[in-house]
């Protein structure tokens, strides 16, 4: 099964048109913001890109550039003090989350002003305060952190939600399965967003997947809903992470969300993506999130002052972030041996 005939079973009206609907209640000030947010992610990501292919990271990166509206989208939809876990492939949901571009860009080049003070690197983003616990580089893992985390939030009475973002690939391991039929029994107030690029890393998921919606028709086999979105139009994600989380504080447990989106490069900095059709590549390129989000705005009435004034402000910030990471100080060595257990050292342990 190709990306298309899973395409054939959703097409982009059936997925988008009455979510996008029922997420018009952003107003244009708001989208605008978010519109902003998403060309701060891309310019970002661009700006790693560049670093990296000149030497000043070391190590992999996974860039998440054509998946933006998923990140920035579910995140508006979420209280500050929820809880989000992502993947590897997570600079877009740290910086939807309150992490600067500074901040990100400072950690991938193991600086000591970087989010982990320069120790977890691309793969690692975490910015605890703003409630991102996280990025994690083993698949799936995860999961069952997100649901402990719905579960604390559950026995404290605290009305968090906790929020797992995950890619295609991850529905076919053991841990999404135990963690969805454990949610489901305890009703855990926790969000399964399945971010679908149609690939797992260089494998087609139509290929490998008895279904045609890895994450959404899993769901029922749980007895969760499951709901397939348009991943790339940020009304729809919006629109559906705020039910699915107003549905999970009234106490009636978790939601699956697949989200169909594609990502612009390659799985890794390595991967050309050769694997892709090139008519396929060029089709989701056409439906870029931003051009997206771009033309939402046009048909609310922001002008083209305005829109060009936004795509300036992200430019520059990312340009002065890349400028304040080269310049920052290198992370201290003896950061390796602090964060590493609860009571914030390894001493204990010689």
């Amino acid at each position: 099964m190709t990306e298309a005939d899973v395409r054939s079973t959703t097409t982009d009206t059936e997925v988008g048109a009455a979510d996008a609907a029922r997420g018009s209640d952003l107003g244009s000030a708001e989208l605008l913001a978010l519109y902003e947010q998403m060309l701060l992610i891309r310019r970002t990501e661009k700006a790693a890109y560049d670093l990296f292919m000149s030497g000043l990271v070391k190590g992999t990166t996974h860039l998440a550039s054509g998946q933006e509206a998923v990140a920035v989208g579910a995140s508006a939809a979420l209280r500050p003090d929820d809880y989000v876990f992502a993947t590897y492939r997570g600079h877009h949901h740290a910086i939807a989350r309150g992490a600067t571009p500074e901040e990100c860009l400072a950690e991938l080049m193991s600086k000591a002003t970087g989010l982990c003070q320069g120790k977890g690197g691309s793969m690692h983003l975490t910015k605890a305060s703003a409630g991102m616990l996280g990025s994690y580089a083993i698949v799936g893992s995860h999961l069952p952190m997100a649901a402990g985390a719905a579960w604390s939030a559950l026995l404290r009475g605290s009305g968090q939600v906790a929020v797992a973002f995950f890619g295609d690939g991850a529905t076919n391991i053991g841990a999404f399965h135990e963690t969805l039929n454990l949610a489901a029994v305890w009703r855990l107030p926790v969000l399964f967003i399945c971010e679908n690029n149609f690939y797992m890393e260089y494998t087609a998921i139509g290929t490998v997947t008895s279904v045609a919606n890895p994450a959404a028709d899993r769901a029922a086999g749980y007895g969760l809903p499951g709901h397939v979105i348009d991943g790339n139009d940020l009304l729809p994600v919006h629109a559906a992470v705020a039910d699915a989380a107003a549905r999970a504080r009234a106490g009636e447990g978790p939601t699956v969300i697949e989200a169909q989106t594609y990502r612009h490069y390659g799985h890794s900095r390595t991967d050309p993506a050769k694997y892709r059709p090139d008519e396929e590549v060029q089709r989701w390129l056409e439906r870029d999130p931003l051009s997206v989000a771009r033309r939402r705005l046009e048909e609310a009435g922001v002008t083209e002052t305005e829109l060009d004034a936004a795509e300036e402000r992200a430019e520059h910030s990312v340009a002065a972030a890349v400028d304040a990471a080269k310049n920052a100080p290198d992370a201290d060595p003896a950061e390796a041996f602090t964060d590493v257990w609860a009571d914030g050292g390894s001493a204990w342990r010689t």
